[in-house]
């Protein structure tokens, strides 16, 4: 039986080593800079939670050929320099998501830590789902 060479708790560590990562209150101010905030949550936990003001929803699935500026499935707003903060819902997937991005050259991607739900326990803006 061969044993794992990483773990999970290795890859987080090494996604985050070069994320410059944003807490709630960070995240907003960047937001209101011109970040934008990508909720990558899936569709389940916007209903049940709610979701962020002005977030762009984009489904984990995708995101990558999303915001891929050199990918012909990318969205119009897709840029290197594109300020990017993704959140999931408390903030591991989204570090392996800004992670990917930054390696694809979207050189501002980074996450939120804790995710929704520590933007939610420090009482900043949530909407009712779309």
């Amino acid at each position: 039986m061969a044993t794992a060479s990483h773990t999970i708790d290795d890859l987080l560590a090494e996604a985050r080593a070069d994320l410059v990562r944003l807490s709630p209150a960070e995240a907003l101010a960047a937001q209101q800079a011109g970040a934008v905030l990508v909720d990558v949550r899936p569709e389940a936990n916007r209903l049940a939670e709610g979701e962020l003001p002005g977030a762009l929803i984009v489904e984990r699935t995708v995101l990558e050929w999303r915001l891929d500026p050199a990918c012909e499935a990318r969205l119009p707003l897709a840029s290197y320099d594109l300020h990017v903060v993704v959140v999931c819902n408390e903030g591991y997937s989204s570090s392996l998501a800004a992670a990917t991005l930054q390696r694809l050259g979207v050189h501002r991607a980074t996450d939120l830590v804790g995710g929704f739900r520590a933007w939610k326990a420090a009482g900043l803006p949530v909407a009712l789902p779309r």
